[in-house]
C-alpha cells in the first residue's frame, strides 16, 4: 500500500513513513492510493471478531511494512478490557427507538481521543525500537486529543511530546488531566489564542522542513493518517452491534470539529461499510455546517471564533476536511491546491455551490450536517437524563440533537460518543444541578501542582522551546 498527498507531491510512501512524519512535503496530507474493498464474505467474517481481532485485519489492509504477528501482537496489546474497560471496547446500546449510542470514552483519559492514540502509542515506540530513533511529537488540542496523546507517550522509549493548547479555552478538568503530568517527556504548551493558532503551528513547524529533519518532528493530530486509520475501526464494531446482517444500512452521527472522526467514517464508507448517512454535528462554530448546506467554506478569524461549552469543538479550520474535498473532486489535485492554497489561504474561504462536485457530497457521500447552540445542548442533556437515566457530555448531546433531526425510519442511527460527562462538570451542573460522577483515578485532580509554560500564538517561539528541551 502506497500513500500519496492530497497536494499532488509526486513521492508515494509506506505506512511506516508516514506514521512518523506527519504532513507530506507540500503541505498536504496523505491518503492511501486507493480505498481496499470489502465484499459481503469478509463483512460476515469480521462480524463475530472480537475487537482487537477486528482492528488487525482493517489495519492490515493499510499496512504492509509492520509484519503481520507484530502487527496483530500491537492491536492485542492496545485494545483490552483493562485499558477500556469491556470485552467490547466500543459497547452500543439503544437509547431509544432507532437511535444508539456508541460508547468510545471508556479508554484512560475518557474521551474517543483514546480509541487512536493508544494504538498510536504503541505504533510509534514499536516503529522507533526498530529503527533505533527518536521522535518529538508535537501537537495541538482543543481539550482531549493533547490529555489522550499524553496518557498515550507518558514513558515511552525515544518519544518527546511537546502539546499546544489555547491559554484558558479547555475546561478545568481537561487542562487538569494535561498539566498535572509530571513526566519529563511530556511538554504543555499553553498559548495565548484559540485552537486555530496552535493548529496553525503544528503545520507552520511540519512545514518547516529543515527544522523538522533536525528536530525529528511528528504528529499526533488527525493529519496523521495512522491516527484516522485507528478510528475507521470502530464504525466497522458499531455498524456490527447496530444489525443482524450485512444487508441493513446504519447511520452516524458525529460531533466534528477538526473533521478526524467524521473522516475515519468515509474512509469506512469508501470501503464498502453499508453506511447510509454521515451527520456531522457542529456547535455553533459551524464552519462545516454552512459548508454542507451552501457549498462555501469559509474560516473565521480568532476573533469570530465562539467559546462554547462544547470547547473540543471550538474549531474554524477542519484541517481534515482536506481529505475529504480531495475525494470530493475526484482526487484532481491542481483543483485541491486551489482551493486550499490559492483561494482559502487569500481569501479566506472557497465556493463550491456552483461546482456539481458539491451534489456528490450528499448523493454520492452520503453527508448531511446539523448545528446545536448551548440552550440546545442543556434541553438535549436534560431530556436524556429525565427520559432515558442517561448522561452525555455537550458534544455527544450536540451529536444527538443532529441525529434526531435526521432519523429515517428503519435505518439505526448512531451517534458516536465524545468524552464522559465529567470532563465538562460545569455544563453538566448548569443542566442538571449536580456534578457528574467522578471515577476515583480523578478526584482532586484540579488541585495538583501544574507543569505547563505559556507562549504567544507564533511558531518561532515554539520552535525555540522544542530547541531547547531538546538539547
Amino acid at each position: 500500500m502506497n500513500y500519496l498527498s492530497t497536494r499532488g507531491h509526486p513521492d508515494r510512501k509506506r505506512f511506516c513513513e508516514i506514521l512518523l512524519e506527519g504532513l507530506a512535503p507540500d503541505g498536504g496530507l496523505y491518503l492511501p492510493e486507493q480505498y481496499p474493498q470489502v465484499d459481503a464474505a469478509t463483512l460476515a467474517k469480521w462480524r463475530v471478531l472480537p475487537y482487537a481481532e477486528l482492528a488487525f485485519e482493517i489495519l492490515s489492509l493499510y499496512i504492509d511494512d509492520i509484519p503481520p504477528a507484530d502487527l496483530k501482537a500491537i492491536c492485542a496489546k492496545t485494545y483490552t478490557a483493562e485499558v477500556f474497560g469491556t470485552d467490547e471496547i466500543v459497547p452500543l446500546r439503544e437509547l431509544e427507538d432507532g437511535v444508539y449510542l456508541e460508547a468510545l470514552s471508556n479508554g484512560p483519559t475518557l474521551a474517543f481521543k483514546d480509541m487512536a492514540m493508544q494504538l498510536l502509542g504503541n505504533l510509534f515506540e514499536y516503529e522507533l525500537a526498530r529503527r533505533g530513533a527518536e521522535l518529538n511529537i508535537l501537537g495541538a488540542t482543543s481539550g482531549d486529543t493533547g490529555s489522550a496523546a499524553e496518557y498515550a507517550m507518558r514513558g515511552k522509549k525515544g518519544v518527546r511530546v511537546f502539546m499546544t493548547s489555547p491559554d484558558g479555552r479547555m475546561s478545568p478538568f481537561q487542562q487538569a488531566q494535561m498539566f498535572s503530568l509530571q513526566d519529563e517527556n511530556i511538554h504543555n504548551i499553553a498559548i495565548t489564542g484559540v485552537f486555530d493558532d496552535c493548529q496553525d503551528i503544528v503545520k507552520a513547524v511540519s512545514n518547516d522542513l529543515g527544522f523538522k529533519r533536525k528536530y525529528r518532528i511528528g504528529t499526533v493530530n488527525s493529519i496523521n493518517w495512522a491516527r484516522l486509520l485507528a478510528q475507521v475501526v470502530y464504525y466497522f464494531a458499531g455498524y456490527f452491534q447496530a444489525t443482524a446482517s450485512n444487508d441493513k444500512p446504519v447511520s452516524f452521527t458525529v460531533p466534528s470539529g477538526n473533521f478526524g472522526n467524521v473522516c475515519a467514517g468515509h474512509v469506512a464508507r469508501s470501503m464498502g461499510l453499508p453506511i447510509q448517512t454521515l451527520v456531522v454535528a457542529t456547535n455553533e462554530n459551524d464552519v462545516l455546517d454552512e459548508f454542507f448546506r451552501t457549498g462555501v467554506y469559509r474560516v473565521r478569524a480568532a476573533v469570530d471564533t465562539h467559546e462554547t461549552s462544547s470547547p473540543s469543538m471550538d474549531i474554524s479550520k477542519a484541517s481534515n476536511f482536506e481529505r475529504f474535498v480531495f475525494d470530493l473532486v475526484g482526487r484532481d489535485a491542481a483543483k485541491l491546491r486551489k482551493l486550499f492554497v490559492d483561494d482559502l489561504g487569500l481569501q479566506g474561504s472557497f465556493d463550491l455551490s456552483a461546482d456539481p462536485a458539491f451534489k456528490q457530497a450528499a448523493e454520492r457521500f452520503g453527508f448531511k450536517s446539523g448545528r446545536s447552540t448551548h440552550a440546545d445542548r442543556l434541553a438535549t442533556i436534560r431530556d436524556t437524563e429525565k427520559r432515558f437515566a442517561t448522561l452525555v457530555d455537550p458534544h455527544t448531546a450536540d451529536g444527538l440533537k443532529a441525529a434526531r433531526e435526521q432519523l429515517v425510519p428503519g435505518v439505526p442511527m448512531v451517534v458516536l460518543e465524545t468524552a464522559l460527562p465529567i470532563k465538562f462538570a460545569a455544563t453538566l451542573v448548569e443542566a442538571l444541578g449536580a456534578e457528574p460522577a467522578r471515577p476515583k483515578k480523578f478526584e482532586g485532580i484540579e488541585a495538583l501542582p501544574k507543569r505547563v509554560v505559556k507562549l504567544p500564538a507564533d511558531a518561532e517561539a515554539v520552535k525555540a522551546y522544542i530547541a531547547e528541551n531538546c538539547d
